[in-house]
């Protein structure tokens, strides 16, 4: 990839094959995440009636979902009290559906137009927003699962098992900061 570059109103990059590969596998996975946590969603028989749908009152579990579902209301961490909790509770259960249905939609909205076996992308710009988005998604997914830190060195010793992904997420970063720089104007 060489980078993404604005035409008028569409923004379009090459993909070799194990690009579109590598991006394609790590949107499923978040996508998959996404879906799972959303499967968990409570049924509730008035939601049901009333067309509002609730979610998990409770944050996930696991770091990277929860990296990418945070709280809606930060909790005291010294002592939050019952109001606290619950005001977080009935955030969450309201918000997080619509949260999952974005970061869902994007994901597929990648997946639909990342060609699988590498190739051109042609982009509107409201379609590169959505890109960079899910491409945000996946560099917070990553870099929770390897720990990624402001002080961590751009290279890892070779016989550090996070070395190769390390790469892919500053190809990430790259991808990411050159859209944001085409959609703007900056790459004309």
């Amino acid at each position: 990839m060489n980078g993404w570059r604005r035409s008028g109103a569409t923004v379009m990059a090459q993909l070799d094959r194990h690009e579109a590969a590598v991006l394609r596998g790590l949107v499923a996975q978040i996508d998959d995440m996404l879906r799972a946590r959303a499967a968990e969603a409570p049924r509730d028989e008035l939601a049901e009636l009333t067309g509002i749908r609730t979610g998990p009152a409770t944050p996930p579990d696991d770091p990277i979902l929860s990296r990418l579902l945070p709280d809606f209301h930060r909790l005291d961490d010294d002592a939050p009290d019952q109001a606290d909790v619950d005001s977080a509770a009935a955030l969450r259960s309201l918000h997080e559906p619509e949260l999952l249905d974005a970061k869902t939609g994007v994901a597929g909205l990648v997946l639909r137009t990342c060609p699988e076996n590498g190739g051109k992308v042609r982009l509107s710009l409201e379609q590169a927003e959505g890109w960079l988005s899910a491409l945000n998604d996946v560099r917070l997914a990553l870099g929770t699962a390897l720990d990624v830190t402001e002080d961590m060195p751009d290279e890892l010793p070779a016989d550090d098992p996070r070395a190769p992904h390390l790469g892919v997420y500053h190809w990430l970063t790259w991808m990411q900061e050159s859209l944001v720089q085409a959609i703007a104007g900056d790459d004309i």
